[in-house]
């Protein structure tokens, strides 16, 4: 397959390069994406590029750059903006969650809201507090947002492009561990052309169970996949947290029969007890064992020293497939 190699955060770039090519209305702002192409360098060079106009550097103040791209949106821009790490959102909660998600369905769909929230998530960077949360329960839980996250470079150059189109507010999750990965990425055609943004991709194909991840854990999930030899296992990739494309995971579970869910956010009230009870109710008849849940601890996200025994790795996952077929 031609294209360009790129990394998954200079995917990210270039996809956010494009989009304000092509359309004159998308502005960028957050706390020192400008000059400095923010913190892990997504916005490298857009500043020079594009103009300060164009390229914002905030106040360190979530709650003004939430509020702000409201207005913006309001206005007929397309606000991107970038909250430096995923536990630095939370003082912008009360303008994403009772005016962001609700400003449309309020104005009986007189308004847009255009909005997208860039939020670099998840562990394995070796950070200090607050800067490796996995969030994305609060959003998915939130009528009004989609909820979208990638794992490879070339998901990521096309999703935020999708993502940036969208009229809908998009909370656009990035696997900070996963900025260095490397892939060949397609950057012909448009985004109608790539897969579409509320759609899962099936990772990998297989037959004795179905394991669902997304982001981070996709990568994971992959190498236990080719790790166990005895059994089969088709991987499905997410993508999409709110709304889940349920219908690609419900083939395949009928398929298999079982199902394995793993994310690094903790297991209790996250994303895969929605999976498992929806699969529950829908799949019931074809499987063969319970729906299998594989996450973080219940506990504050502990020290980087520690966070090796926190985030759910390779043996993790196989431990969750092997409790699988124990049924």
């Amino acid at each position: 397959m031609s294209g360009t190699e790129l990394t998954l955060g200079r995917a990210i770039n270039a996809g956010l390069r494009r989009a304000m090519e092509d359309d004159p209305k998308v502005l960028v702002m957050g706390e020192d994406v400008g000059r400095l192409g923010g913190v892990f360098r997504i916005t490298d060079g857009l500043h020079k590029d594009f103009g300060a106009d164009r390229v914002i550097d905030t106040p360190l103040a979530e709650s003004g750059i939430i509020g702000t791209a409201i207005g913006l949106a309001m206005r007929g821009y397309r606000p991107v903006c970038e909250i430096q790490f995923d536990g630095f959102f939370f003082p912008a909660t009360n303008q994403t969650f009772t005016q962001l998600a609700k400003l449309r369905a309020r104005s009986e769909g007189r308004l847009r809201l255009p909005v997208v929230i860039r939020i670099p998530y998840g562990g394995g960077i070796g950070a200090v507090e607050h800067h490796s949360e996995s969030p994305e329960a609060y959003f998915t839980h939130t009528a009004g947002l989609r909820v979208v996250t990638v794992a490879t470079p070339e998901d990521a150059y096309w999703t935020i492009q999708q993502a940036i189109a969208c009229d809908d507010p998009v909370v656009f999750l990035e696997p900070k561990r996963r900025y260095w990965d490397k892939a060949t990425v397609r950057t012909e055609g448009t985004p109608g052309t790539a897969t579409p943004m509320g759609a899962a991709r099936i990772a990998r194909r297989g037959s004795d169970v179905t394991l669902v991840a997304y982001g981070p854990m996709v990568k994971v999930a992959l190498q236990a996949a080719e790790a166990d030899t005895e059994r089969s296992i088709e991987v499905i990739d997410l993508r999409s947290l709110s709304p889940v494309d349920y219908d690609t995971v419900f083939e395949s579970v009928r398929r298999t029969g079982r199902l394995v869910v793993a994310h690094e956010a903790p297991v209790t009230s996250g994303l895969g007890a929605e999976i498992a009870a929806r699969v529950t109710e829908s799949c019931f008849y074809h499987l063969e064992a319970p729906v299998i849940r594989v996450g973080g601890f219940d506990t504050p996200y502990p020290p980087s020293r520690l966070e090796e025994h926190y985030l759910p790795d390779l043996d993790r996952v196989l431990d969750g497939v092997d409790r699988s077929f124990a049924f």
